[in-house]
């Protein structure tokens, strides 16, 4: 998400961090390319317009420090215009007990999904979520919604497939969610493929018997400019309290992200970013920023590696790198846990400078199906094999390849990388160093790159 007006802003800002005096041309320039960018990435006409003025007017009032560039004092105007037009700070829901929550928005958004995702979250935050199934239309809504709540253990309110009085449900579903002693009650509604005047009547109903303490909009970052027209249409309605956006792991130009905060004046408090139940985030506006400019999200990788990953068996992994003992067991582990983490494209954009490394690695650099290779060849050695791998020769090769349906190429590069990381392993000068530069796993990198026929590293 973002990268094409992150790319678009990184050309612009490198040119004017290249000018050693600031003037008004120049920065009327920078303010015309800007604005083109984010046009380019749907950013709603008179926020894009908005925000330039905003930018170009305090560019040219600042005081040039001499220990700052005058570029990267534009820059850091920016920066904090575009954290200002996101909201400044994350906004908490408002969830007096029992606290309701209506979801609302177009079918293909991910409400249902989304639905199960906030109630994992909260669940993890120590309250008891229930889930109200209240969407009476779409085919297999109320059962989609029955398995995701089973799959994260949350109760879930079913009503009969034939009901279609949505107030009704709503109702019953209520008294059902107050003796399940629940404390957020997360009413899923139905949705359309267009904003009609059914969905608004049955929505508008629905919101004055409930009077939720959130009303929060689900709407796909990818529909530009639809979904700013879609979010001022639901707020005219049933005056939303915050909005969740989702899809922002697709390669959508995200301009939508950047405008309903600015056009409805309601806080964007969640981000989708994949299909998995742990994958909704609160939205940071400076961290968003950083992430448009190249910055990267340092704090939130950090969030989301610390809630994935076992410490103890990182810390015994690390352990046995550091004494040299590493073997195929150890390197399984690792597997497992870096696909806990979710896509790694997601996951590494979220470093400094990864935007630019990017471009220097293949195109398949961050393709999860490599790990899934990997694992498959190395549960395809004997426990002997995999503790000894200096033992596998021709032969070996040959069964562990049929056995893991991988070509023989490939068993022999992981082995050839696996064998080179194992005799850095052991060399505490190289170790040390390797650990410093690359943040300590650069031994797995040397491992999916040289996979790859050797065509890239990843940095890890």
């Amino acid at each position: 998400m973002f990268s094409q007006l992150g790319d678009s802003l990184d050309k612009t800002f490198r040119n004017l961090r290249g000018v050693g005096k600031i003037s008004e041309k120049n920065i009327k320039d920078a303010m015309r390319e800007i604005r083109l960018s984010l046009l380019e990435a749907d950013v709603e006409i008179g926020v894009a317009k908005e925000l330039i003025e905003a930018v170009q007017k305090k560019s040219l009032g600042i005081d040039v420090t001499k220990s700052i560039k005058p570029g990267e004092q534009i820059v850091k105007i920016f920066q904090d215009e575009l954290v200002a037009l996101l909201g400044y700070d994350n906004e908490a829901l408002n969830l007096t007990a029992p606290g309701h929550i209506l979801l609302c928005g177009l079918n293909g958004a991910g409400k249902t999904t989304t639905a199960a995702k906030l109630a994992n979250r909260l669940k993890k935050d120590g309250r008891r979520p229930v889930l109200i199934a209240c969407d009476l239309y779409r085919p297999a809504a109320i059962d989609q919604l029955a398995k995701l709540a089973e799959q994260i253990d949350v109760p879930c309110y079913t009503p009969d497939i034939s009901e279609k009085d949505v107030k009704k449900v709503a109702k019953a579903g209520k008294k059902w969610a107050e003796e399940q002693g629940a404390s957020v009650i997360i009413f899923d509604t139905a949705g359309r493929q267009e904003v009609d005047g059914s969905l608004l009547s049955e929505l508008k109903e629905l919101h004055a018997f409930l009077k939720p303490q959130e009303t929060l909009l689900v709407a796909d970052a990818a529909t530009g400019q639809q979904a700013v027209s879609v979010a001022q249409t639901f707020d005219e309605t049933v005056r939303l309290t915050g909005i969740i956006l989702t899809k922002l792991d697709g390669d959508a130009r995200g301009g939508a992200a950047l405008s309903m905060r600015a056009v409805t004046g309601c806080a964007i408090k969640y981000i989708g970013e994949g299909e998995k139940m742990d994958q909704l985030t609160a939205f940071h506006p400076s961290r968003m920023a950083d992430r448009i400019l190249g910055m990267g999200d340092v704090v939130t990788m950090v969030e989301q590696v610390s809630e994935k990953i076992d410490e103890k068996k990182a810390m015994k992994s690390a352990e046995r790198m550091a004494s040299g003992k590493f073997d195929f067991n150890d390197f399984l582990d690792q597997m497992k846990m870096i696909q806990n983490l979710g896509p790694l494209e997601g996951l590494m954009g979220m470093l400094p400078g990864m935007k630019n490394l990017k471009k220097q690695l293949p195109k398949d650099a961050f393709d999860d199906k490599r790990i899934k290779h990997m694992e498959a060849i190395v549960l395809s050695m004997t426990p002997k094999e995999r503790v000894r791998p200096e033992i596998i020769k021709g032969s070996r090769r040959k069964r562990i390849a049929a056995g893991s349906g991988r070509s023989i190429l490939e068993v022999n590069q992981l082995l050839k990388q696996f064998g080179q990381m194992r005799k850095m392993m052991k060399s505490k000068g190289k170790m040390a160093a390797m650990m410093k530069q690359m943040g300590g796993m650069e031994g797995m990198g040397d491992l999916m790159g040289g996979l790859g026929g050797g065509k890239g590293k990843l940095p890890f």
